[in-house]
């Protein structure tokens, strides 16, 4: 046995796959991309016997080896490629037991292909209430194959599945060599002969699927398609063939080893059919699905603001506190204006990223997400978006680069692009710093609406709509240029509704932190820094006459306003201050000075760098004291020289709101579209409309307001 074999987990959608990798994994989980490919893979570790320790791939969902869609390709490409890098030693087909025939065809074809199989017998105990009890010794020695029975929702029958697997992996035992249809031999020999030793199963793949297939050269795609013209083979009628015949052997044993009994006392509708009649109602289902949002930002906001007011004071008391016990230097300012202020950017708003992703996860851990997507297929057709777009839109409120990833499933190219080009209208969770510290500075904190709801939640809710209507809106119009006329349809299985798994939702929480924190909060902080650098330093003596014309200006000053004059004049005459005044013209309509133009330049690596740029900007210059030490109260206290009012009144920050919440402003999700649209031409027109769009909102929403 290998010290750390690879274990493919593969299933049906909704077969509890993920949830069964949950549970083996625990929190021995990482990301990666698969290899070419720009598409996340979930791996992670379960300890075996003896020390061995085996490393788990969760793939994406599939009902047959023969693709439909991109997602499905990915799972092919390595299951017909014995030398890719994820290429298993041993597959656990998880199936669905009270679904078990159409589960067991994908289990075939993946045992016949030669690939060391275990079967993970998922759901026992909904079979069981469903009256379904499976024989499940003798189905083993009829599919000769291992078999575990498992809850993974509960993490049963774990110890049962590593048996299992310990078993196979040892015999190596696999089967194919009796397909269940007919085929020439000759054609196998002929494969094997231009394309390397393999068996027939394989060989009849390659034949079928090579289109798809990456480890083949345009050259050989060409001679497979010589191969099917001289044999006169058809792939589609051979895969269909392939399936009947499969099912019909399968129909067979699943009759044999499957016994349906009358469960007694069995309600007639169950509690998911109730409560489906509510959440799925064609009216009321929406005002739900709408309550249950505005709900879920009331909480983020108001929940969020306590442990978030402790690590702002508490970073602005840590700078405070070694701004007063260091001596004074350069690098006693790049680590507390530099280094600190960006950490603290980032950090205060963990608790609401997590607050965020705890309500996305009971979403999905209830079945109730599942229900969403139903409810809105509908109306995403009617604005030219497959029914599958409703997965892409939903996922975007968390991250624009996974949801669009998430568009391979979408079989029309057409509503696949239309989906990619509007998903980054959905506010992600990168906008919500801004929205936040935003909000913060032209709601009151205190007041309601009914007395009961938190303005700044309904605000934030309103925000997250405009962004939903924008994106549907933009669809639409994109429909009549594509010129799309084809039907889109949307077929789901709606899981029952379940209790929550509180260790698989903090494991998303811990997984969505760490991105933020480590992903973004990397690029955020090295920025604070260059940023911190661009504002210390200027071109020839600038910060030297700086200094000298603010004392000769103003001698009557005292030391403290003195000094605080001198770092705002530095600030302005800093390479910083001369990029933000560069673009200052342009931005002026909208009601922007040049700080805000050096956020907007920086933001564009990644929105949730305005915050950590404003903090940086603020922790150089204007008045700092005890009452003055957060990033809010900084910017609140912030002095249009203009007009001598506050700067950020609401016109100001109701155009920045509107400007981020249209504004394309994360190279990661630019990249994303160019991956997955293999044109520069799509992500450019892409920044190109969005960044018109956030213009023209922001400078209608300024000049109304101001």
């Amino acid at each position: 046995m290998k010290n750390s074999p690879k274990i493919a987990l593969i299933g049906n959608p909704n077969a509890g796959k993920s949830s069964l990798f949950n549970s083996l994994t625990g929190l021995r989980q990482k990301t990666g991309n698969f290899p070419g490919v720009t598409m996340d893979k979930l791996i992670g570790k379960w300890n075996l016997d003896k020390g061995v320790q085996a490393e788990i791939l969760d793939l994406p969902g599939i009902y047959s080896i023969y693709p439909k869609s991109v997602d499905e390709q990915v799972v092919i490409n390595i299951l017909a490629n014995p030398q890719h890098p994820d290429y298993p030693d041993i597959a656990i087909v998880v199936a669905d037991a009270s679904n078990l025939k159409r589960n067991l065809l994908l289990f075939s074809q993946v045992r016949d292909l030669g690939i060391p199989t275990v079967l993970a017998l998922n759901m026992i105990d909904v079979a069981e209430n469903s009256g379904i009890v499976i024989n499940s010794v003798k189905l083993a020695r009829e599919l000769n194959v291992e078999i575990a029975e498992v809850n993974a929702k509960k993490g049963i029958g774990l110890n049962g599945l590593r048996l299992a697997v310990n078993k196979t992996l040892e015999t190596r035992f696999n089967s194919n060599d009796s397909l269940p249809v007919e085929y020439s031999k000759e054609l196998v020999e002929e494969i094997r002969e231009n394309y390397g030793e393999t068996d027939d199963y394989h060989a009849l793949l390659w034949l079928s699927e090579h289109d798809n297939l990456k480890q083949f050269s345009t050259e050989q795609r060409v001679g497979f398609d010589k191969l099917q013209e001289k044999y006169g083979w058809n792939s589609k009628k051979f895969q269909a063939q392939e399936t009947v015949s499969r099912y019909a052997v399968l129909n067979e044993i699943v009759d044999a080893c499957l016994h349906q009994v009358p469960v007694e006392d069995q309600p007639i509708t169950t509690w998911t059919d109730r409560l489906d009649k509510v959440f799925l109602h064609r009216f009321w289902g929406y005002f739900i699905f709408l309550g249950i949002l505005f709900l879920m930002f009331q909480a983020v906001f108001t929940w969020a603001a306590y442990p978030q007011d402790l690590i702002d004071n508490g970073v602005a008391n840590l700078t405070e506190y070694l701004k007063n016990t260091l001596p004074e230097s350069q690098l006693v300012n790049l680590l507390t204006d530099g280094l600190i202020a960006g950490i603290g950017g980032v950090v205060v708003f963990v608790p609401q990223i997590v607050f965020l992703f705890l309500f996305i996860s009971l979403l999905e851990e209830t079945g109730y997400m599942s229900r969403v997507m139903f409810i809105m297929d509908k109306l995403m057709r009617r604005f030219g978006l497959n029914g599958k777009s409703v997965v892409p839109l939903i996922s975007g409120v968390a991250c624009a680069v996974p949801a669009i990833m998430s568009t391979r499933s979408i079989g029309s190219w057409k509503d696949r692009l239309i989906t990619i080009m509007v998903t980054p209208l959905m506010s992600c969770s990168a906008r919500l710093p801004i929205y936040t510290v935003l909000i913060a500075l032209v709601v009151p904190e205190k007041s309601t609406l009914f007395g009961i709801f938190s303005l700044q939640g309904v605000a934030l809710f309103g925000l997250y709509l405009l962004g939903f209507f924008m994106a549907i809106f933009t669809a639409w119009l994109l429909k009549i240029i594509l010129n799309t006329k084809e039907r889109s349809y949307f077929i789901m299985e709606l899981p029952s509704y379940k209790g929550p798994r509180f260790k698989h939702i903090l494991m998303t929480l811990l997984n969505a932190t760490k991105a933020f924190v480590f992903e973004a909060g990397k690029i955020i902080v090295a920025i604070s820094i260059v940023l911190w650098v661009l504002a210390s330093y200027g071109p020839g003596d600038a910060m030297q006459q700086a200094e000298a014309k603010i004392k000769a200006t103003y001698p009557q000053l005292s030391e403290a306003e003195l000094q605080n004059k001198i770092a705002s004049e530095k600030l302005e005459q800093s390479y910083a201050g001369y990029f933000g005044k560069t673009i200052e013209p342009i931005i002026k309509p909208l009601g922007y000075d040049w700080k805000i133009g050096i956020a907007l330049i920086t933001s564009f690596a990644a929105r949730e760098v305005f915050v950590g740029t404003m903090s940086t900007i603020y922790s150089l210059g204007g008045e700092v004291d005890d009452e003055n030490t957060t990033i809010v109260n900084r910017m609140r206290a912030e002095i249009n020289p203009d007009t001598g009012k506050p700067m950020y009144d609401t016109a100001l920050g109701f155009s920045l709101l509107i400007f981020y919440a249209f504004a394309m402003q994360c190279m990661s999700t630019l990249a994303t579209t160019y991956r997955e649209t293999k044109s520069w031409r799509y992500p450019t027109i892409q920044f190109v409309y969005m960044s018109g769009l956030a213009y023209v909102a922001a400078f209608i929403v300024y000049q109304i307001l101001k």
